[in-house]
């Protein structure tokens, strides 16, 4: 007779092993679970509070046998203060704005996905990506997924809140109880002198502040990846480690 489980209680799952795209010669395993149902974003939300990312309908962690390199970041919202360097990004992209739709995929977001993936990531796992695969990314979410487009400002957005023009920046993203959660954010590679990557985090954290939530969710870090040490400049942040979320110390020297 098969087992019946209570129908709230997530099933969890292991990935079987394969070569780390972080840590040379190293093996990754995941843990998985399905969300979905009313009970997704509540879920969603325990699951990213203890180490989880979502992907699409997906929620997972690093199972690692070996390794714990992975470490789940989020930037401490009210206490955050920009260096100069952000605030200089900050300047130089005060001409664009970042408007809020919801979580619908368009070919104008895609050829701007493709060009950055050709440019930047085009070894990545996610370098086959159809169209139709973008728009599974996009759509295939049973929380509160979201989708923010940076436009030029145009003579009429401080009435619409819109930008005109070609889209520079996108952010899908997640709303949660504690925090916004960047799930993927890209843009357009010939604009690298504006820092982008930068001030889309800086806007999702002005995004948090101004709706008192008191955390933005990066994902992971690698300490030692040059792809992922710009997630430790936001400082003050916490770690997830064997005791909770702890703040992080960088070191010095």
């Amino acid at each position: 007779m098969k087992h019946q489980h209570p129908p709230h209680s997530p099933q969890f799952y292991l990935t079987a092993p394969s070569p780390c795209p972080y840590v040379e010669g190293e093996f990754e395993r995941k843990v998985f679970t399905h969300l979905a149902g009313d009970r997704a974003p509540e879920l969603n939300d325990l699951l990213t509070q203890g180490g989880f990312r979502r992907s699409q309908n997906i929620a997972y962690r690093p199972a690692c046998e070996t390794c714990r390199a992975c470490v789940s970041v989020r930037i401490l919202v009210d206490q955050f203060e920009p260096t100069r360097s952000m605030r200089r990004a900050v300047s130089r992209n005060d001409d664009l704005i970042g408007a809020v739709h919801d979580a619908e995929p368009s070919s104008e977001q895609y050829s701007l996905f493709r060009t950055y993936l050709d440019a930047r990531h085009h070894d990545g796992g996610m370098a086959d990506m159809t169209v139709l695969d973008y728009a599974m990314m996009v759509e295939d979410s049973h929380v509160d997924t979201r989708i923010v487009e940076y436009r030029r400002r145009g003579p009429d957005s401080f009435i619409t809140g819109k930008g005109e023009g070609e889209l520079v920046a996108v952010a899908l993203t997640d709303w949660m109880a504690d925090g916004l959660s960047m799930v993927y954010s890209f843009y357009d590679p010939a604009l690298e002198h504006r820092s982008l990557g930068t001030f889309m985090i800086l806007d999702h954290i002005a995004r948090a502040r101004a709706a008192g939530l008191p955390h933005v969710y990066l994902g992971y870090w690698v300490n030692g990846s040059r792809k992922m040490a710009y997630k430790v400049r936001f400082e003050p942040q916490e770690h997830l480690g064997p005791k909770g979320w702890e703040r992080y110390e960088p070191k010095q020297g």
